[in-house]
């Protein structure tokens, strides 16, 4: 019975430790990652945009409903073993940018992704893919996670390595 009061309080301990120094780090961050894609801006863009066709390249989505189209706003829902979220683009300026935001209020982080797509260089076969996190984390103990654990990057790495292997090929993103 000791060793299990020790084992609990210590983990009780652990827990608010973690709370305490979540609650220490900065709510908001910016994060963002880099990579060529070998493919023409075009196609690029497309997959970006074609919203309904993420889980064909996207394995950590198993559906997407799209909500709304151009012209109107585009907005979608992406449906995950850990829940559905809603996005809603802010900023629409093809072929070069979009930024969509988190849409939903009842999550514990927020925030929106600015996606930049320009030529990379004089090769026309090729995409240079600016994804830009500016974010934030509400609970402390999912922002120490946040921070220590996951990584801000790790999700737009994942991101950028799914979009690399549409256009079938393998990148290792760059932190910008």
């Amino acid at each position: 019975m000791k060793w299990a009061l020790i084992i609990v309080g210590a983990l009780v301990g652990l827990v608010v430790l973690i709370a305490l120094i979540g609650a220490t780090l900065p709510r908001d961050h910016v994060a963002t990652m880099t990579a060529v894609i070998p493919a023409s801006p075009d196609k690029v863009w497309t997959a970006l945009t074609d919203v309904a066709s993420y889980p064909t390249w996207r394995s950590d989505l198993q559906r997407v409903e799209v909500l709304s189209q151009p012209p109107a706003p585009l907005s979608w829902r992406e449906h995950r073993s850990q829940g559905a979220m809603t996005i809603a683009v802010e900023t629409f300026e093809p072929p070069r940018r979009m930024v969509g935001r988190i849409a939903d209020k009842n999550l514990p982080f927020g925030g929106a992704w600015e996606y930049v797509v320009s030529p990379d260089g004089a090769d026309p076969t090729k995409t240079l893919v600016t994804i830009t996190e500016r974010g934030y984390v509400s609970n402390p103990i999912f922002r120490f996670v946040s921070r220590f654990i996951m990584g801000h990057h790790a999700t737009l790495d994942t991101y950028l390595r799914a979009l690399s292997r549409k256009f079938g090929s393998e990148v290792v993103p760059a932190r910008a």
